[in-house]
């Protein structure tokens, strides 16, 4: 098996530097848009042998050296007892939002083979299919940005709703956050027990918030996660978009790997995270430049990022479904060559 990536993942500089990509498996391939033509999101979510296939996909069709399990952060939050739906306009749609004391006693912890079970299900399959090949990167929405979500009852612009419930009703916004994370901690632990060799933990929204506020009111319940993963040895990566202004705090959370947007040179982030394992940067949109402007953007960040204790090359988000897959390709295998 190609274990390039578990091995950086653990801090050891290795050549060719693993490449993965935050939603490597979607909508620009075409082979995921042929599996997503027969069926829902949710429903491709909540079938283990189709998502086991898109997991997979980009595996043969890009040459990564990490699958990572094809579900969405939102799954365990609909597991607790808020309805769930996705439209294509709005994107996630959570009924009802979750803003009263009240609210949050109706929701309850999981037990994930019961209330999860093809979550588990689908990474029994991958690790039989990908036995091989490469290793199987679980994930979670962390507590915070799921919580976002839950008061929010979807996506937000200024996370009003969010910021408020902090501010008025701290003791209610603590009783959610620390559900979520007995929540989170459970659900990845499953995910391990099922077969995940690493952990993506997605703390998506967290660079919202200054850093008094995400010292207070996230990094607590990020650090007992981690606590919980490192207990079984699986190596965890840490990531918050656009979190810049935090770093000296999220490398408090603990993490093996320490994922960075493309809004900081990893040069720059270093200087303030120390000698870390980092993951990324490269901006999604840099897949647009001709191959020749794409080359140096990876070099230029294969340099930095040799600077790392361990680099793991990555985007700074997810791709995006504007790009042709075949820069994707194009994106791996400069990576690989550029780095031997």
């Amino acid at each position: 098996m190609n274990d390039t990536f578990l091995r950086a993942c653990m801090g050891e500089k290795v050549r060719p530097v693993p490449v993965w990509i935050m939603r490597q498996a979607g909508r620009y391939l075409p082979d995921y848009q042929k599996v997503r033509g027969t069926t829902d999101f949710l429903t491709l979510c909540k079938t283990p042998e189709l998502a086991a296939k898109v997991t997979i996909q980009p595996v043969d069709v890009l040459g990564v050296d990490a699958a990572i399990l094809f579900s969405d952060i939102l799954i365990p939050v609909e597991a607790i007892g808020t309805g769930l739906a996705f439209s294509e306009g709005r994107g996630p749609v959570l009924s009802p939002p979750v803003t009263t004391d009240a609210a949050i006693k109706r929701l309850h912890a999981i037990e994930p083979e019961k209330d999860v079970p093809f979550v588990l299900e689908t990474i029994r399959i991958l690790r039989k299919e990908l036995k091989n090949k490469v290793p199987l990167i679980g994930f979670a929405g962390a507590p915070f940005t799921l919580a976002t979500y839950m008061i929010e009852g979807g996506s937000s612009k200024n996370f009003v709703n969010t910021k408020k419930m902090m501010y008025e009703t701290p003791a209610v916004f603590n009783r959610l956050m620390n559900l979520l994370t007995d929540v989170t901690a459970s659900y990845l632990l499953a995910q391990i027990k099922a077969g995940a060799q690493a952990i993506q933990l997605f703390d998506t929204w967290a660079g919202i918030l200054s850093g008094p506020d995400y010292e207070k009111c996230v990094l607590p319940y990020v650090q007992r996660i981690m606590d919980s993963i490192k207990q079984t040895g699986t190596p965890c990566i840490y990531f918050v978009l656009d979190g810049g202004h935090l770093f000296e705090k999220i490398k408090l959370a603990r993490a093996d790997v320490i994922g960075l947007d493309w809004r900081t040179e990893i040069e720059d982030a270093l200087k303030r995270l120390g000698p870390v394992t980092v993951q990324g940067n490269l901006d999604p949109c840099a897949l647009f430049l001709p191959e020749e402007g794409l080359k140096g953007r990876v070099d230029e960040i294969l340099r930095q990022g040799g600077l790392a204790r361990s680099h793991i090359f990555n985007l700074g988000h997810g791709v995006l479904p504007e790009v042709p897959y075949q820069k994707v390709k194009l994106l791996v295998d400069l990576v690989h060559k550029l780095s031997a």
